[in-house]
């Protein structure tokens, strides 16, 4: 096949330390950590000594710069096993010293960015990460991201890549589904219980649903406060969550439309937001790292999968779908 490189690269020094040419297709993605806060430039040197006897096919410095040291046509020496790198892109990926080895945000921003391109042009429809190291390393279950770590004793790509792995993925294949077919707003669902133009009777409504086990959130439309329980892609699973409250003396019926989240009650306070919480994206917001999110993000209820900081990682169930910052969150329920 015609193989091509990163239009992305603004450096390039091309090591003497490949295989030309690669004896695979390109299938796999491998990112590393440098273990240093380092330049392209200085990358570019490393690499150029016969004696390291390694390379990488691209590297990202400090700056979120994009460089290039084995072309794409040919086989990388950087991850401690042959067969990997054929059929892998490699990336060398500033990052701290010490553990866990963090990157910078415009680091972590021009990864994306080259993952995306890298698997565009290499026909790489979806990215699929696994924290299964066999599924890595047998390519099981379309498994096609595999760590330094599964070939040699290392801790690369450090804990801070290596746990990001999911949310690298998720934001890649979001962008290239994205380029794929256009947006289509996603229905779902909503089994409402009750709408008053009094929030305190909403409120009221809510903390009686709440003491029979209902997971219940609320929405403002217009000048009503509406307590809902549940939003489901699938009608028959709000069918059956409609006839669950009728069954417990709640009146219920079915709509598709959305509002505002509104919190329950007194206002919650961002610190409030725990792992397993319910919430909403706050209408505008972006990812953790500046990227877009798709329209029906705004209204869909998630549940917090990981926190870090002020970075949260919200989902559906254990479905990853985004990384946003905790100030962007409200508390559904």
């Amino acid at each position: 096949m015609g193989y091509t490189n990163s239009p992305l690269v603004s450096y390039t020094k091309i090591s003497p330390n490949k295989t030309s040419p690669r004896n695979h297709p390109i299938d796999t993605i491998t990112i590393h950590c440098v273990v240093g806060q380092c330049s392209v430039e200085t990358l570019g040197e490393i690499f150029a000594k016969e004696s390291k006897k390694a390379s990488s096919n691209y590297g990202i410095g400090a700056d979120g710069r994009i460089g290039m040291y084995v072309e794409e046509k040919d086989r990388s020496w950087c991850s401690s096993n042959a067969a990997n790198d054929h059929r892998a892109i490699t990336i060398e990926v500033a990052s701290d010293t010490t553990h866990p080895y963090a990157v910078n945000d415009k680091v972590y921003a021009a990864l994306i960015d080259l993952v995306t391109d890298i698997c565009k042009r290499n026909g790489i429809k979806q990215l699929v990460w696994s924290t299964d190291k066999n599924q890595r390393v047998n390519h099981l279950n379309g498994c096609n991201m595999t760590v330094h770590r599964d070939y040699a004793n290392k801790s690369c790509p450090g804990d801070y890549l290596y746990n990001r792995h999911g949310e690298i993925a998720a934001e890649v294949n979001r962008r290239l589904n994205a380029e794929a077919t256009p947006e289509t707003p996603k229905v779902l669902y909503r089994v409402q219980t009750g709408a008053f133009s009094v929030k305190s009777n909403a409120d009221a409504l809510a903390a009686n649903l709440k003491a029979k086990g209902f997971d219940t959130y609320m929405v403002k439309v217009g000048n009503l406060y509406k307590v809902q329980v549940g939003a489901f892609s699938v009608k028959s699973n709000a069918d059956a969550m409609m006839k669950k409250l009728k069954d417990a003396g709640f009146d219920a019926f079915i709509t598709t439309e959305s509002g505002t989240a509104v919190a329950i009650g007194e206002q919650k306070s961002v610190a409030e937001i725990k792992i397993g919480s319910k919430v909403m994206v706050k209408s505008g917001a972006k990812t953790y790292t500046g990227g877009s999110l798709a329209s029906f993000v705004y209204k869909t209820v998630y549940d917090v999968i990981q926190i870090n900081g002020d970075r949260v990682v919200i989902g559906l169930g254990k479905t990853v779908i985004a990384a946003v910052k905790k100030s962007d969150l409200t508390i559904a329920s």
